[in-house]
């Protein structure tokens, strides 16, 4: 089952006005899926998952763009970044739009390759896994409280919504029903480990790395902390970071981070760590059954990153451009969302709740006090129904996100 996807419109686009369009994000998020189910019928398709193609685009390039000719989709391109000057000459000699599609899941090397062969020559689009409105096949919009509708949108209780938590956003899960869960998420580390992490960095032992991700799952939601983490995994602090940075530059996670100027000298300077696939972070958290999850010492954290990750597929997914924080001062006041679109700051909050109230929003008001030009905001929960709070604040059942 082809699940179809918010940004191919955006692809297409992008086509009419680049020569190159790159599709990056993290392994099996349906990079390669999309654009062959949008790709016209001249365009041919490579993949250098294929170890002879491979071969021949790293040794000679030139015969591979000679064999390969545009328009192409290449997948995978990564793993032979001999092939960026060679596009270069191409696309330099030929002045057309839309000649390369490349898809690459590595971007820890990718980005910099492109950025030194492409520039001004490329639009990079990011894909992450499927948004709730794609699951629901609903036409997925940038989200702002202000901009929200009532409409027939899927109402989710407790149970559904921790479902989906643990199921997690990759494609295949939701295209092969009957796919076991934990059989898919153990291949997925062994592929992102042996094929990703051993490939760029000098990661000696797989098992402590593997350590490594469990202990970062188990704070999804959480301010992040080098040395506590180093602490629990048994590793230099340093190393810590390196291993958070491969984290963040492979899509796996996201650090929000913290809102401060120069009248907010009582906020905090840490950013927040969120896991973008929940189902990923419940599997490496031992997390089995959505009842136990609902219940358990994770729940209101990854119930947090959930709504985070969904708010932030739906803007990546259609290339729209916003700023992501959160704010916390040493009193322990939060907002666990403010977006920043066109210099209007919308606050959200993120409930665990089918009864929200308004002492849930009271924090929303600091945004004054930061001289900032608020917005409205939204609580986010699990209401059923669309409903103001107040005059500036909308009660949002999470079946409105994306």
């Amino acid at each position: 089952m082809y699940f179809s996807r918010n940004i191919s419109e955006i692809i297409l686009q992008t086509s009419e006005t680049f020569p190159v369009v790159l599709i990056t994000g993290p392994r099996q998020v349906g990079k390669s899926t999309v654009s062959e189910q949008i790709k016209e019928e001249n365009r041919s398709f490579v993949t250098l998952d294929d170890p002879s193609i491979r071969v021949l685009a790293q040794t000679d390039p030139a015969l591979f763009l000679q064999t390969y000719e545009p328009p192409v989709l290449i997948d995978e391109v990564q793993y032979a970044p001999q092939l960026f000057p060679h596009i270069k000459m191409i696309v330099d000699k030929r002045k057309e739009k839309g000649l390369f599609w490349l898809t690459g899941s590595q971007p820890f090397q990718l980005m910099e390759k492109v950025s030194e062969s492409l520039a001004g020559r490329v639009g990079i689009l990011e894909l992450q896994g499927l948004s709730q409105a794609e699951k629901n096949q609903t036409a997925g919009e940038p989200f702002l409280p202000e901009n929200l509708k009532i409409s027939n949108r899927k109402p989710y209780n407790v149970n559904s919504i921790y479902n989906l938590i643990l199921k997690g956003s990759f494609p295949e899960l939701y295209a092969t029903p009957k796919l076991n869960r934990n059989t898919f998420y153990s291949s997925y580390l062994k592929t992102y480990i042996e094929r990703d992490i051993r490939e760029l960095t000098n990661v000696q032992d797989e098992r402590l790395f593997l350590t490594f991700l469990k202990v970062v799952a188990a704070r999804t939601g959480q301010l992040l902390n080098y040395a506590d983490i180093a602490k629990d995994v048994g590793i230099a602090e340093n190393t810590v970071k390196s291993w958070i940075s491969l984290l963040l530059t492979s899509g796996l996670v996201f650090l929000l981070q913290p809102y401060h100027n120069n009248l907010t000298n009582r906020a905090i300077k840490t950013p927040k760590l969120h896991f973008m696939d929940t189902g990923l972070c419940a599997y490496l958290c031992g997390w089995t059954s959505a009842e136990t999850l609902s219940v358990g010492a994770m729940s209101g954290a990854i119930f947090e990153s959930y709504v985070v990750g969904e708010i932030m597929k739906s803007y990546i997914h259609n290339n729209v451009q916003a700023h992501f924080y959160f704010y916390r001062d040493k009193e322990k006041q939060e907002i666990d969302l403010v977006i920043e679109r066109d210099n209007i700051f919308y606050p959200i909050e993120i409930k665990r709740t089918a009864s929200p109230q308004q002492n849930d929003v009271k924090t929303f008001s600091l945004l004054e006090k930061m001289g900032v030009q608020a917005g409205k905001g939204a609580i986010v929960c699990l209401y059923e129904n669309l409903l103001p709070l107040s005059r500036d604040v909308q009660i949002v059942p999470i079946g409105y996100l994306g």
